[in-house]
């Protein structure tokens, strides 16, 4: 016997006229106050059930402020450079203590000159172009649908990295440290070197990353961040740059690498992230909406 078709009390509360009269189950047919089979989860760029919870932040807007921060900053930087005043005579006190202490320590000269060279471009993208290969060949190998994202973006970002610092020397024109004449054939801000190596090892570090155990991973994001500082260090140790030469490096480093950190966050660019379909969402009954 079908039960629905019993008389119960559910029938006490149809009236005459009204939609789905007579039926037990009044819902049936009735429209959705919210549409469920219009809502799911996971929708690219806006975690979580729909409607959003208000002020809940996509995934890539962090990445987006860094880097807008870090090219503001830049900007100002460089700004300051190229007006002169107060800035720079700083700058120049912070050289010359750098320049005592090499004096002070000489045995420091050798190892000082060996970072310097790791700014080469000879040596950064040698070891950049081993870690894009590196990361195609895992990617594919595991089979991830966009694999070519973050090598690409890599690849751009260091594209783009000799063009925005020849353009920025050629438009600031500062002299090289210790002096007050500007070098015709060159500037010294941004620091080139400072910038392929903290550029080139990072972006390195950052196709790799996901393909590495969380020990590795930690020791490798640490040593980079290590030698990109030292590195920096080392130039204004030997006299090759002014600090802020290698402070506004350093800022054009991170807005360059936050993006590529962004690419990784796109569904199948990296292991962990496979491309997500929406998910069944279920009414409060249980049942699929």
């Amino acid at each position: 016997m079908n039960p629905h078709h019993r008389r119960s009390s559910a029938l006490a509360h149809a009236t005459a006229g009204s939609f789905g009269s007579g039926n037990p189950r009044r819902s049936v047919g009735r429209s959705s106050q919210t549409p469920r089979d219009g809502r799911y989860g996971d929708r690219p760029g806006r975690p979580g059930t729909l409607p959003p919870v208000p002020g809940r932040l996509t995934p890539f807007l962090p990445h987006a402020l860094l880097t807008a921060a870090a090219l503001a900053a830049f900007a100002l930087l460089t700004w300051r450079v190229a007006a002169g005043g107060r800035l720079i005579r700083d700058d120049g006190r912070v050289l010359r203590a750098f320049r005592d202490a090499d004096r002070a320590h000489p045995a420091l000269s050798t190892p000082a000159h060996v970072l310097c060279d790791l700014g080469d471009i000879e040596v950064a993208v040698p070891v950049l172009l081993a870690a894009l290969a590196a990361s195609v060949v895992l990617g594919r190998r595991a089979g991830l649908p966009r694999w070519w994202a973050v090598p690409a973006a890599a690849t751009l970002a260091m594209c783009v990295l000799p063009v925005v610092v020849s353009l920025v020397k050629s438009g600031v024109d500062r002299p090289a440290p210790g002096r007050v004449v500007p070098d015709p054939s060159y500037g010294y801000f941004p620091s080139g070197h400072t910038a392929t190596s903290s550029v080139g090892f990072g972006l390195a570090a950052l196709v790799l990353l996901p393909f590495l155990r969380a020990a590795a991973r930690a020791a490798l994001a640490a040593g980079t961040a290590v030698l990109a500082l030292a590195v920096g260090a080392a130039l204004v140790w030997c006299g090759y740059h002014w600090p802020l030469d290698v402070v506004g490096s350093w800022l054009l480093a991170v807005a360059l690498l936050s993006p590529v950190a962004a690419a990784r966050l796109l569904p199948g660019a990296v292991p962990g992230r496979p491309g997500k379909q929406p998910r069944e969402v279920r009414s409060s009954s249980g049942s699929p909406g």
